[in-house]
């Protein structure tokens, strides 16, 4: 790994990612150019391209940099509370990192279909009796609620109707409702 002069220490992929997993929750993914992180970098956007094949590659990496550090539920347990425990860890991901949990939501080819949200919520759905017919259904709807809940209170569309505590409050009932949901589901 070729040191820059300017920077007088060798640029890695884990600098790289965090850099722009900072960018964008500064300016949004919209913001995020390889331009503008070699610049924060101090190093000529070129020399990103040792490390990353563009800028899908890059928020590809930064998806699963994020990801890896979702506080996923234990495995044991009922299911009942691992659920809940998935929702809230989602949830606190969103609330850190808005700009990147709306872009990956809307561009589900960034986070692939292995994602570790997916590999966690499988063995919870088979715990609580869905069969593997149904799943996919189950799945995408719990995905719908947990999104469009999230969609509204990062964009401030739920935040008009009440504080933060209420927030709070709405989440647990959509838990509620998640969890009760899921008895249509089963075998």
């Amino acid at each position: 790994m070729a040191v820059n002069a300017r920077r007088g220490a060798p640029l890695t992929p884990e600098e790289i990612y965090a850099t722009a997993l900072r960018l964008i929750d500064a300016g949004g993914v919209e913001g995020l150019s390889m331009r503008k992180l070699a610049v924060e970098l101090d190093v000529n956007p070129m020399s990103l391209y040792h490390h990353v094949d563009g800028r899908t590659a890059l928020l590809q990496r930064v998806c699963a940099m994020v990801g890896a550090r979702l506080d996923l539920p234990a495995a044991d347990g009922a299911w009942p509370e691992q659920l809940r425990a998935l929702g809230h860890a989602c949830r606190s991901l969103a609330r850190r990192h808005p700009s990147l949990w709306l872009y990956a939501q809307s561009h589900p080819e960034v986070t692939g279909h292995d994602h570790l949200i997916w590999q966690a919520l499988d063995p919870i759905l088979a715990a609580a009796g869905v069969d593997e017919k149904r799943l996919v259904h189950a799945r995408k709807t719990l995905f719908s609620l947990l999104s469009g809940f999230v969609l509204g209170e990062t964009t401030g569309a739920l935040n008009e109707q009440g504080g933060t505590a209420d927030l709070d409050e709405a989440f647990e009932a959509a838990l509620d409702f998640a969890v009760a949901g899921l008895a249509s589901f089963r075998s």
